[in-house]
């Protein structure tokens, strides 16, 4: 009975985690304590959240708003590289680290250029089947000029693709003046670029696009990109085109051109941060520009109202992390709120704000230093509570099973079950002990990271979205 109810336990915290990582509308809030000692994790689950207490959940692979690395948002690269999964490898396991394949980026460019749009004329490419996996997706592509096959009327859909060609279909994009502009990242020189690609090279490196892509050593020594990656360069081709960082070439495929993505630039009403904000949490800001979404245009002071989706709360050792979602815009003056789009191209904080000022955190410490150390606190003693109750019920079967197995002709079986309640009283002590340990560092680390805030507030300000702090959202 007590290895299935460790199993069954095991089970639920695992398939909540998993719940949380694989769902994008389920939230979740994790509590760094209890986790000294191996201390045994709780999952509290909802039809909306998961509350995590102890046990670590990794930060989640979304992409940070640039400018603030611990305000992470979903992004078009994870929704980009997903769809590749699913219709790739029907949800199986696969490897984002592992070079990109021409059908891959047919998809990544079809999806964030061209999505939904009819195609005008087909070609059939020798191989590629109708029944192959990307055949829609390579179809847009070529039909849009995103992408092009070869002479021998093949497309060769499974052939990675070099890091030469992903620059050069980029170049062919962007229009960047590359005087003065080397093939140079983070001061080495990129390798594995041949003569041809020598300008489209420095075309990227120029744009600037690749200090938003993962792992820029791999970016300098490999010969090829990553289908992460790419992901991830062209999801910030995106966000840089509708912010006005880069411009369209003249040569660019028309559905560049005609890129319209929806740009919404507003003001924190709220600060939101990992260390005060709890999950599901609603909050509001202000456009600063006129919009348009979906068609309809949006004036300035326009409401954006968003979501908290996923707090880490800060400890000793790390800065913690809040994941947000904007979700619908309103008219002032209007009652009609409309949903955002799912896919977001990115965001970026512009004009960060200060931290709240000493005064103010002086006359706020104490009622969440308060709320932090008893939410500790009430975890710990029912923590205690829990590991008693189930100790206690252990060791009562056990006794039973001392009164009743010697009646029935099984001595040492009575025998063993007397040792199996003791050994039971005393993991109970062990347990209760080590959670009382767990749960004392566990209000050191709330009154130090309250300390630590009111001293020196910067440290947390990566994990926050202050009010009156800019953020240009792309969609």
């Amino acid at each position: 009975m007590n290895n299935f109810k460790k199993l069954l336990t095991a089970a639920v915290i695992t398939g909540s985690v998993s719940l949380v990582a694989n769902a994008a509308d389920t939230q979740v809030e994790t509590y760094a304590h209890p986790t000294l000692f191996g201390s045994q994790a709780n999952v509290y689950a909802t039809t909306n959240a998961n509350y995590v207490v102890g046990g670590e959940v990794d930060k989640t692979t979304k992409t940070a708003v640039a400018g603030k690395s611990n305000v992470l948002i979903d992004t078009m690269a994870s929704d980009v590289l997903n769809t590749v999964r699913k219709a790739q490898y029907n949800c199986g396991d696969w490897d984002t680290k592992m070079p990109v394949l021409r059908s891959e980026l047919a998809v990544i460019l079809a999806e964030s250029f061209a999505s939904g749009r009819q195609v005008s004329a087909k070609k059939a490419y020798s191989d590629v089947t109708k029944d192959y996996w990307a055949e829609a997706w390579i179809e847009t592509a070529q039909d849009t000029g995103l992408m092009i096959g070869y002479p021998d009327n093949k497309f060769r859909p499974d052939q990675r693709v070099t890091k030469a060609e992903v620059f050069a279909t980029i170049a062919q994009i962007v229009d960047v003046n590359t005087n003065g502009v080397n093939v140079v990242l983070n001061n080495q020189e990129i390798q594995y670029i041949p003569l041809w690609a020598v300008n489209a090279a420095k075309e990227t490196v120029g744009s600037g696009l690749l200090a938003e892509v993962p792992d820029q050593k791999k970016v300098i020594e490999d010969e090829y990109l990553t289908k992460e990656q790419v992901a991830y360069l062209v999801s910030a081709l995106k966000t840089y085109l509708a912010s006005g960082k880069l411009s369209v070439d003249a040569n660019a495929p028309q559905v560049c051109k005609d890129f319209a993505n929806s740009t919404i630039a507003m003001k924190m009403n709220s600060r939101v941060s990992a260390k005060h904000s709890n999950v599901n949490e609603l909050f509001t800001a202000r456009t600063t520009k006129e919009v348009t979404v979906a068609g309809e245009t949006y004036a300035v002071g326009s409401t954006v109202t968003g979501r908290v989706m996923e707090v880490k709360r800060p400890g000793l050792n790390h800065p913690g992390y809040v994941k947000v979602k904007f979700e619908t815009i309103k008219n002032k003056g209007s009652k009609v709120a409309v949903n955002l789009p799912e896919k977001t191209a990115g965001a970026e904080v512009v004009g960060q704000t200060k931290n709240p000022n000493i005064v103010a955190r002086v006359f706020g410490a104490p009622f969440s230093a308060t709320a932090r150390v008893c939410g500790v606190a009430g975890r710990s003693g029912a923590q205690a509570v829990n590991v008693a109750a189930n100790r206690v019920e252990e060791f009562g079967d056990d006794v039973s099973d001392v009164m009743v197995e010697p009646m029935t002709g099984h001595l040492g079986s009575g025998i063993k079950s007397g040792g199996n309640g003791l050994l039971s009283l005393g993991k109970g002590v062990y347990e209760i002990g080590k959670t009382a340990v767990s749960g004392t560092f566990g209000v050191v680390n709330e009154v130090t990271d309250e300390v630590v805030y009111l001293v020196y507030p910067k440290a947390s300000n990566n994990a926050a979205l202050n009010p009156n702090e800019e953020i240009i959202v792309s969609f």
